[in-house]
């Protein structure tokens, strides 16, 4: 059961793996960080005075807040869909050598099928003499 988990292990390009391991690492630290830095922010708004309507004068302030926070996701959104694109990058290149294992699999199982037959051929050829 272990020989199909090595071949896996043994054919994966372990070389881009660790290169690219640091960058992703690094995307979703700072894609977590900036999610908790929203959830902090969410926290310290009481739900009384987001409910309570604001006077007159503190609507710019208001509207300048809510246009902070929507650069903040938007920044964030970014963060993530790049982190999503390396990941999707890495996971193509993982298909692609699966793909490539799964077909020289089939070529050794062709070739491991003609051995075999072959081997047959020739017990048949020395038991019939």
């Amino acid at each position: 059961m272990a020989i199909p988990w090595l071949t896996v292990l043994t054919s994966v390009p372990w070389s881009d793996v660790i290169n690219n391991a640091p960058k992703v690492a690094d995307g979703a630290k700072r894609l977590w960080q900036a999610m908790g830095r929203g959830r902090s922010g969410d926290a310290a708004v009481p739900v009384e005075a987001s409910a309570a309507p604001a006077p007159a004068d503190a609507v710019p302030a208001r509207v300048a807040a809510l246009e902070a926070e929507t650069a903040a996701l938007r920044r964030q959104l970014l963060a993530s869909g790049e982190l999503i694109k390396e990941l999707a990058e890495q996971n193509a290149s993982l298909v692609e050598r699966i793909e490539l294992n799964r077909r020289r699999l089939v070529g050794v199982a062709w070739l491991t099928l003609a051995a075999l037959l072959a081997g047959v051929a020739a017990l048949v050829v020395a038991l019939g003499r």
